[in-house]
């Protein structure tokens, strides 16, 4: 996946992005400074769970 400017999404991110379709569809509906900060964001994240908490969220946004 590649969505922002050439900067490639985080593996853990992808994945559990791939494992919600709801947040992957609002994701890729973002602007691109939007998925930007989605992005960043990841960079605090230490676990799967806290990821799948994380991208929960994207898909109810």
């Amino acid at each position: 996946m590649n969505f922002v400017n050439g900067e490639d999404i985080p593996m853990g991110f992808g994945m559990a992005l791939a494992q919600n379709s709801e947040a992957m569809t609002r994701f890729s509906a973002m602007t691109e400074s939007q998925r930007r900060e989605i992005i960043s964001g990841t960079h605090q994240i230490r676990s799967k769970s806290e990821m799948r908490s994380y991208v929960e969220k994207i898909a109810h946004m």
